[in-house]
Order: structure tokens, then C-alpha cells, then sequence
């Protein structure tokens, strides 16, 4: 999967969303549970710019590309939850940007490595940290395409629909990153092959944990990936995930998803 960053920088716009009739939403609410996943989706793209904080604190702010990359992925990443905020807004669910942001800084990155970890590990490792932190952002990536997909599939409504194709599929710009990333350092280095595999298995959770309570988390994950489908989509995520140099066999996704209960271990 091939990547050219001066493209990506180049093309890069803030999703539409000016011509969905929010007004649909005022005549045909979405459902509860709908909004539920709604918001859990806008509070973690929000989110995103303390995972770009947390990346200045390890060696991957040191690559031209992958700093260039993660700059322009938090201010789309900011407009997808800035287009879902203006959805829930119109069911009086008001998510404000600065407010989330406040309250993620305030508390740090509780996922499974926060800022201090990230910087010990990542100094210590060096630049093969570079090949966990692209592999890492390649299962999220995919995940949260496949979690717009899902939504899609499952929430009929003629108004939210083009919305979540069009966040998918900019979140298919940033798997091809991560993806060609992760690739290459994984193909260049052993240790890089192990530390990334090591951090994967043991580490790795769906986007979110740590940072939102966990029964919103159970909630969203049992909503989008239940049943025969959403089975389906956890192992074809695996699969993909599988594929990259070192990871063959790892089932980071259905692991996950089966230490909740979500799936049948």
C-alpha cells in the first residue's frame, strides 16, 4: 500500500459536511443507542490531539514524514469529531472541543502507555519504537474505519450515512500510512519485528479503553461488532493486521474483544 506524504499534505481538507440536512435528525432522531456511539466516536476523535502530544515525547518526532503525517492527521481526525459534534448537537448533545481537550490534559494519556512509559520506552528502545508506534496506529486506524462502516450498516438514517462514508473513508488515508510505515520498519528489523509484536499481544486494546469509562467502551465495541457481521469484521481485521512483517498469527483484535466477554473467547 503506497504513500506519497507531500500528497497526503497537499490534498488534505476538512471533511464535508456543510450539505447533510441536520434538519433530518430534528424529524427522524437517532436512536439512543445510536447517540450513545455517537458520542463515544466524537470524544475520541477530540481526543486525538493528546495522542499527538504524547508523540513529541518519543523518537518518532524525529522522522520528517511521520511528524509531517501527524500533524495534518490530528486537524482531520479534529474535523471528523468537529461533523459528529454538529449531529449530536441537533439531539441537544453538546460535546465542545476545548472542554474535552481541558479535561484529557488535565488527567494524561490513560491508555496502556502513557507519556511518561512512552518516553522511557521509546528512548530506550530508540528508533525501533518507530515501527510499535506505526503498527499501533495502523490496527486503530483500521479499527476505526471499520467502526464507521459498521455504524453505517447497522443506523439506516439517509442523513448519517454519506457523513460516516466520508470519515471512513479519509480514515482509509491514514491506514495507508500507518500501514506503509509499520511495513517498512518492520521488514528492516528483527528487534523492531519483536518489540512490535511483544507490545501488540500484550498491550493492545480497542480505540478508547483507557481513556473513556468502561462500560462505554463494552457498550460501543458490543453495539458495532456483535453478531455474525460484526464477528466477521473482527477477524478480517485480524487479518489485515496479521499481515505486516512479524505479526503473522497475532489476534490482537479477537483477543481483545474476548477478554471483555464481547465474543466468545
Amino acid at each position: 500500500m503506497a504513500f506519497d506524504i507531500d500528497t497526503f499534505a497537499g490534498d488534505s481538507v476538512r471533511v464535508g459536511w456543510d450539505d447533510v440536512d441536520l434538519d433530518a435528525f430534528r424529524r427522524d432522531p437517532l436512536p439512543e443507542r445510536t447517540l450513545r456511539t455517537l458520542r463515544y466516536m466524537c470524544d475520541v476523535e477530540f481526543h486525538t490531539v493528546c495522542y499527538l502530544r504524547d508523540m513529541l515525547v518519543t523518537p518518532s518526532h524525529t522522522d520528517g514524514d511521520v511528524s509531517t503525517f501527524m500533524t495534518i492527521w490530528n486537524r482531520e481526525e479534529f474535523w471528523h469529531g468537529e461533523a459528529l459534534a454538529a449531529v449530536l448537537g441537533v439531539h441537544g448533545i453538546t460535546v465542545e472541543f476545548d472542554e474535552v481537550k481541558a479535561s484529557r490534559m488535565k488527567v494524561g494519556w490513560k491508555d496502556r502507555l502513557d507519556p511518561i512509559k512512552q518516553s522511557l520506552l521509546g528512548n530506550i528502545v530508540g528508533k525501533d519504537f518507530i515501527a510499535v508506534h506505526m503498527s499501533w496506529g495502523a490496527a486503530n486506524e483500521r479499527s476505526a474505519a471499520a467502526a464507521y462502516r459498521r455504524l453505517t450498516a447497522l443506523e439506516p438514517h439517509p442523513a448519517l450515512g454519506p457523513l460516516l462514508k466520508r470519515i471512513a473513508q479519509q480514515e482509509t488515508r491514514h491506514i495507508a500510512f500507518y500501514t506503509t510505515q509499520a511495513r517498512k520498519r518492520l521488514e528492516a528489523s528483527g528487534r523492531a519485528r519483536a518489540i512490535t509484536r511483544f507490545a501488540l499481544s500484550r498491550f493492545w486494546g480497542p480505540v478508547g479503553s483507557g481513556v473513556m469509562a468502561e462500560e462505554e467502551v463494552d457498550h460501543v465495541m458490543g453495539h458495532l461488532f456483535s453478531g455474525e457481521d460484526g464477528l466477521r469484521e473482527v477477524h478480517k481485521l485480524d487479518e489485515q493486521i496479521a499481515q505486516l512483517p512479524g505479526l503473522e498469527g497475532l489476534t490482537i483484535m479477537r483477543d481483545a474483544f474476548a477478554r471483555r466477554g464481547l465474543i466468545p473467547a
